[in-house]
């Protein structure tokens, strides 16, 4: 706006109005492989997606409550972004990874196409055959390739720097409530410039019912442990 201050100006106003920065921390693996597991091919390159439920995306991320580690498994769904299914959990387990899964294809049917990275959660064979029973195509982005589940990454960075690093949640329970109270919000509330300004749940519901699938009213799937 014009004005010239200096930095320690600057830092004299953060303190009077209790401004904190928050800065990234070193980032933890998630998505450590396993070299006996086997790998699929990516399937999303140069792939158009024209609609819900044509491909789901899914991923782990961590965060720390009261100096312990707690994980969020989520499924999007990577036209609408819609969050599908979502678990807060104290272990990566393939147990939660599964248990994600078969609710979000309770609520929601199947997609044609499954995303998610080369962990080994996911190339588990008790993840994959869930998804080879069920005729579900099985894609992972390339090894050392954050970009090929950009979309993912993406809700991952807004839930934690519009939630969780703000409100630092000071045990599991506060944690699982916090996170339900903001996933309801993204899909129903937050605009999305890529979407035309509409939210996940309404770019879900109109292209599903413009193909003639079933849509689910109910929020997303949780898991409580």
């Amino acid at each position: 706006m014009g004005y010239k201050v200096n930095h320690k100006r600057v830092r004299r106003l953060r303190n009077e109005l209790g401004l904190k920065t928050v800065y990234p921390r070193p980032k933890f693996n998630t998505s450590e492989a396993n070299p006996s597991h086997k790998k699929y091919p990516y399937l999303l390159r140069n792939l158009t997606i024209e609609c819900s439920n044509q491909v789901w995306a899914t991923d782990i991320t961590y965060t720390a409550v009261n100096g312990h580690r707690a994980y969020i498994i989520a499924i999007i769904d990577l036209f609408s972004r819609k969050v599908l299914s979502y678990a807060v959990v104290n272990t990566m387990d393939a147990e939660h990874c599964v248990e994600v899964l078969e609710r979000a294809v309770r609520h929601y049917g199947k997609p044609g196409i499954f995303n998610s990275d080369q962990g080994s959660q996911f190339t588990s064979e008790m993840f994959t055959s869930e998804l080879i029973a069920r005729k579900i195509k099985i894609s992972m982005d390339g090894k050392g390739r954050a970009l090929d589940n950009a979309k993912m990454e993406r809700f991952w960075w807004a839930l934690k720097y519009e939630d969780i690093k703000i409100k630092d949640y000071q045990s599991l329970p506060q944690l699982r409530l916090g996170v339900q109270s903001y996933v309801n919000f993204y899909n129903t509330k937050r605009y999305h410039s890529a979407l035309a300004y509409q939210t996940p749940d309404e770019v879900y519901m109109q292209t599903c019912k413009e193909n003639n699938k079933p849509y689910s009213k109910s929020g997303p799937s949780t898991l409580i442990l």
